[in-house]
Order: C-alpha cells, then structure tokens, then sequence
C-alpha cells in the first residue's frame, strides 16, 4: 500500500487550456495529466496543499503514488513537475500509470 495517496477530480475537456488552468490555479489547485498503460489519458485537478506537503518528502519522486479520482484509484508515479520560477509553487503535474 502506497504511503501518499491524493484525492483529485476529472476536468472535463471545456476546462482545459491556459485560461482553465490560471483559474484554477488562482483558486488553490494544480491541473495534473495521468496517462500510460492501456487506458486513455486523464485530465484530472489537484489539491495545492496537499501536493506540496507530498513534494517535501523524497520518497513522493520514487514510490508509488495512488490518486483517487472519484470512486476509481490508480496507481502512478510522477513523472514531471513543473514549478513557478520564482515561487517554486507546483503549476502542472504529469504521473505515469505503473
């Protein structure tokens, strides 16, 4: 069983974009993209506060990761970050299905 588990919601394709994704990030939330294995990409919104408190600990770049999206679980590893310059806040994250 995974030691970091996120709770996060599907964005449906009218909320993506620049402009989706500034708004959600003025309100406190990170947009994230699962993809791999046999099933399609999704789009999904996470919690900044709890992304952050993760993004200390080391093991949250090797470990297996379960986000929770609705009443389904995957099981992924994060494979990119994207940071602000200057703040060093998350601004996108990519995970990997494992």
């Amino acid at each position: 069983m995974s030691n970091f588990v996120l709770n996060a919601q599907e964005r449906a394709n009218d909320q993506q974009g620049k402009g989706s994704s500034r708004r959600l990030r003025h309100a406190a939330q990170v947009p994230a993209i699962i993809y791999g294995g046999d099933a399609a990409p999704v789009a999904v919104t996470l919690e900044l506060r709890q992304l952050v408190r993760f993004l200390q600990e080391d093991a949250f770049f090797t470990d297996v990761i379960e986000i929770k999206v609705g009443d389904k679980t995957e099981s992924v590893k994060i494979q990119a970050l994207q940071r602000h310059p200057s703040k060093e806040t998350p601004m996108h994250a990519d995970f990997k299905r494992a």
